[in-house]
């Protein structure tokens, strides 16, 4: 309503007590409503930036953990065989990693290894060379590849040291 319309009701509200107390009541119904509205607004926001973080925070979770992954074969027993040592319970190793950290079986050298991780068929999923290093009596190789791409399941990993034999490793892909 423009104000020139409004100019006759503000003078009669300013003169009568029961109209100016219901436009009162009015007020105070519109402001309630109004902080009501803000209050949801800010309330939804809030949610949704917290939602928003941690679904953030998980991913960047996901990633650290998913970069690096370690195969711990210092109490493992090598076979020369690619079928699996009976005692043996397979090694897990997620697909998703970029840096394969491996823990050699005791006594191993430092050197220049090979490892390969195939399939029960022999279809080679992961070639990769990298140099061992013994640290605390614990001798460790890194490799980097990925197997993202692969089928979770039973497979071989195999290291060796050239010109040595294939060691055989039963392997499951998560």
């Amino acid at each position: 309503m423009p104000l020139t319309e409004a100019a006759n009701w503000l003078d009669h509200l300013g003169s009568c007590s029961p109209c100016y107390r219901d436009f009162s009541e009015l007020r105070k119904v519109r402001e309630v409503q109004r902080r009501r509205t803000l209050l949801a607004i800010a309330a939804s926001i809030l949610v949704t930036v917290g939602i928003a973080g941690w679904v953030l925070i998980q991913r960047h979770n996901e990633t650290l953990l998913s970069q690096t992954a370690v195969l711990d074969l210092r109490n493992r027993s090598a076979s020369r065989s690619p079928e699996q040592n009976l005692g043996d319970r397979p090694l897990e190793l997620r697909r998703r990693f970029s840096q394969l950290n491996i823990y050699l079986p005791l006594g191993s050298p430092e050197g220049v290894y090979e490892v390969r991780i195939v399939t029960t068929s022999g279809d080679s999923l992961l070639t990769a060379a990298g140099t061992a290093w013994l640290n605390d009596g614990v001798t460790s190789l890194q490799v980097r590849g990925t197997l993202s791409l692969a089928r979770r399941g039973q497979c071989i990993m195999q290291i060796r040291k050239p010109p040595s034999e294939w060691s055989s490793y039963s392997l499951v892909l998560q």
